[in-house]
C-alpha cells in the first residue's frame, strides 16, 4: 500500500455508531490540533487528523493564500482533490465510512471546498470560522448532505456577509445547512463544542 502523502493522526472508533470525523486545523496547527475538540463533540467516533502541506511562514495550511482572506483559488482546488483522495485511500486503508469533516478556519474553507469539488467524499460537515472558498464555484449536487456552519458576530477574518453568502451557496447545492451566528470572534468557544456535539448526535441518530 503507498505511503500516504499527508502527515497524519487516525484514531480507530470505540463506540458503535459514532461517525468518523475528519479534523482539519487552522493555519499554523498540525494533526494533533483538534484530537482533543474531536472526542469532545462525539466521543468514540474514529478520528482522522491530516497536517495541512502548505507552509505559509512556517505554519501548515491546507492552501496557498495571496493575502488575508484572499485565496489562491487554483491551489484551493488542486488542494481539495488532494484532500479528497487522502480521505478516499484512508478509508480503505483504516475501513471507515465517509467521514464527517470538523475544519476550524483554514481547516473549515478546505473543507467547504471539498463539499463542492468532490461530493462523495464527506458525509457531513462542521464548519467553524469559514469563508466562501471560491468565487466561481462548480455546480455541486449535495443532496441533502447535513452541514453545521458556525459564524462568530465578531469575527475581524469572516465577514457576516461572506459567511451567509456560503451557507446560502451550500444550501443552493442541495446541502441542509444550519447556520448559527454565535457572540463570539474568530475563536472558538464552548457553545461551538456544544452546538457541535448535539448537531452530530442528531445526524448519527437520523442515520441509525
Amino acid at each position: 500500500m503507498t505511503e500516504s502523502p499527508f502527515i497524519h493522526r487516525f484514531e480507530p472508533a470505540h463506540r458503535a455508531g459514532s461517525p468518523p470525523l475528519l479534523l482539519l486545523h487552522g493555519t499554523g496547527g498540525d494533526e494533533n490540533d483538534l484530537l482533543e475538540l474531536g472526542k469532545m463533540i462525539s466521543p468514540g467516533s474514529a478520528l482522522l487528523s491530516p497536517r495541512g502541506r502548505v507552509l505559509e511562514h512556517g505554519m501548515p495550511r491546507f492552501f496557498r493564500r495571496l493575502a488575508e482572506g484572499v485565496f489562491d483559488e487554483e491551489d484551493v482546488r488542486r488542494r481539495a482533490l488532494e484532500l479528497g483522495d487522502f480521505v478516499t485511500g484512508a478509508r480503505q486503508r483504516y475501513g471507515i465510512d465517509a467521514p464527517v469533516a470538523v475544519g476550524f478556519s483554514n481547516g473549515a474553507n478546505i473543507a467547504a471546498a471539498l463539499l463542492l469539488l468532490k461530493t462523495d467524499a464527506l458525509a457531513g460537515a462542521i464548519l467553524l470560522r469559514a469563508m466562501v472558498p471560491l468565487s466561481d464555484p462548480p455546480r455541486a449536487e449535495l443532496a441533502g448532505k447535513p452541514v453545521l456552519l458556525l459564524s462568530g458576530q465578531a469575527d475581524a477574518i469572516v465577514p457576516a456577509s461572506n459567511s451567509a453568502r456560503l451557507a446560502a451557496l451550500l444550501s443552493e447545492s442541495g446541502a441542509s445547512v444550519t447556520h448559527k451566528v454565535l457572540p463570539a470572534g474568530h475563536q472558538l468557544s464552548q457553545a461551538d463544542v456544544s452546538l457541535a456535539r448535539d448537531w452530530i448526535g442528531n445526524v448519527a441518530a437520523e442515520a441509525a
